[in-house]
């Protein structure tokens, strides 16, 4: 690890959302690096990082250089930060932090200390305007309305769903989520959403009527059904989907569109064939991801989540489906599992822990099998594997990363 990473890791946890001033303040003082940079701006409870990859295989496959901030990592830091899918470099890295340390020293003057997340997305930002990328995709770390990420405007911006999630910091309900999603919106510029509840798909419509934000509904103004995208000017037939999973139509529709859209404001052309390539060949980690002998990898961590992943576990109709979960205390994990127990009861149900902070272990006494160490469940998995077996490991994208990092040491790939 090196001295700028050492110096943001101490930032984990420091000034989170305490408003935007200080983040329009660095902006400014860095001599504003998103204003040359068109930006489409990603939030969603669920779906996020699938439908900017997606978006970036569809851009790519057009000829545009793309940069990709997402968050959080599965592999590494490096990987939140990228142009056509590539890591920002180490040198690249300690350089651009380097000029955001110095910069700190003024800022200080007025405001407090950076966190971890405004430092990453002012790196993006510099990163993105130095290496003179075509378009960026931002996606908003938690809700929008207040996200550090929300210094932009972005050209067109996105919320791929709404759900229960982080209520602690977006509120209760779904209108008090959707309220901060829509938050994103900004007068003059498209939205697309994805399928919403009613009253969260209410709360966005009222929101782009007040600030004149062109709106286009999933179900309404656009879809993707059984491999057919329809919009109001386009049709494409036939098209297939890289990732896994029933409910990835919704993301490929989502991005299609906001790509659509994109390439209208531009006047670029689209080409049909690009289009069905970039769709086939889009991959992301972690999400419903297939290793080697059975093993799917799904970052699902909250109860939204893990019901789209039991709609594609019951696909398996012919396999012994066995779940291995790990999640972090501060999420709905009892919901989570009870949607396993309830929705997938046949599945042979194991618990976990990792080494990330606060997580459930054997001690909070849910009642299902546990195992102290994820490398000896799998090690047994792998040495029994006799085909007739599939194992869902999900419950946490930082748990996914732990196991994704050491299916890699022990010599398995993604198929």
């Amino acid at each position: 690890m090196n001295q700028i990473e050492e110096w943001m890791n101490s930032r984990i946890g420091l000034n989170f959302r305490s408003g935007l001033g200080r983040m329009q303040q660095a902006v400014k003082l860095l001599g504003d690096p998103r204003e040359a940079v068109p930006m489409i701006h990603v939030t969603g409870t669920n779906g996020k990082g699938s439908t900017i990859a997606f978006m970036r295989q569809l851009f790519q496959q057009h000829g545009l250089k793309v940069g990709t901030f997402t968050s959080p990592h599965i592999v590494s830091m490096h990987d939140r930060i990228c142009i056509n899918g590539q890591p920002i470099s180490d040198q690249d890295l300690i350089r651009l932090g380097q000029s955001i340390q110095a910069m700190e020293s003024q800022l200080l003057e007025t405001h407090d200390q950076l966190s971890y997340f405004e430092i990453i997305t002012l790196l993006a930002f510099l990163y993105f305007h130095e290496q003179k990328v075509d378009l960026a995709l931002i996606e908003v770390g938690i809700g929008g309305l207040l996200d550090t990420t929300n210094v932009i405007t972005g050209e067109v911006a996105v919320i791929t769903s709404v759900g229960l999630d982080h209520q602690e910091t977006l509120g209760g309900s779904l209108e008090a989520i959707a309220r901060q999603k829509a938050g994103i919106f900004k007068a003059g510029k498209p939205a697309v959403i994805g399928p919403l509840a009613k009253e969260a798909e209410k709360v966005c419509i009222e929101k782009a009527q007040a600030i004149g934000c062109p709106l286009a509904r999933y179900g309404e103004d656009f879809q993707l059904v059984k491999g057919v995208f329809q919009d109001a000017q386009h049709r494409f037939d036939s098209l297939k989907i890289g990732l896994n999973g029933a409910y990835q139509e919704e993301n490929a529709a989502v991005a299609l569109e906001a790509f659509l859209l994109f390439m209208e404001q531009r006047g670029l052309a689209v080409d049909e064939n690009g289009v069905r390539e970039a769709l086939q060949a889009t991959s992301w980690p972690g999400r419903l991801e297939n290793f080697s002998q059975g093993i799917y990898l799904d970052g699902a961590h909250n109860p939204h989540a893990i019901h789209r992943l039991v709609e594609y576990a019951r696909t398996f109709s012919d396999k012994r489906v066995k779940i291995l979960f790990g999640a972090l205390k501060r999420k709905d994990y009892q919901g989570m599992l009870e949607i396993f127990a309830s929705d997938l009861p046949e599945a042979d149900l194991t618990v976990t822990t990792f080494a990330y902070g606060e997580v459930v272990q054997e001690a909070d006494g849910l009642g299902y099998p546990y195992v102290a160490d994820f490398r000896d469940y799998l090690q047994d998995f792998y040495s029994r594997q006799d085909g007739q077996e599939v194992l869902f490991v999900t419950g946490s994208l930082y748990f996914i990363s732990e196991v994704r990092t050491y299916l890699l040491e022990q010599g398995k790939n993604p198929l």
